[in-house]
């Protein structure tokens, strides 16, 4: 992935988080394994950590300490009644946002 597109990937990540979240609800691993299967290649775990954090204490997700087999209990994210209203806000920001760069990229070409 390039500059740019990191950048730009940057600005959407945690819309594309509340997104994986909103079909299941998942831990951090998770989550990154999902999104690399999905080509987002070059994610880094830490990344998806920051996110989770910064959405868990703006009360978009209920968290759940699940036992795990190997080493403490996982903190596993479920996307709330907050977080669903925010994902529908990204999707509308996201689909207006597409319209107007391809109404640009048309008038361009």
């Amino acid at each position: 992935m390039g500059k740019q597109d990191s950048e730009m990937l940057k600005g959407v990540l945690e819309g594309v988080v509340l997104a994986v979240l909103a079909g299941r609800p998942a831990y951090g691993y998770e989550i990154t394994a999902d999104l690399r299967e999905r080509g987002f290649a070059d994610l880094a775990e830490g990344t998806i950590y920051a996110i989770l954090v910064r959405i868990e204490q703006r009360g978009l997700v209920d968290v759940e300490r699940v036992p795990s087999e190997k080493g403490p209990p996982r903190k596993v994210f479920a996307l709330n009644e907050d977080g669903r209203a925010q994902l529908a806000e990204f999707w509308a920001t996201w689909a207006l946002l597409a319209g107007r760069l391809e109404a640009l990229r048309e008038k361009g070409d």
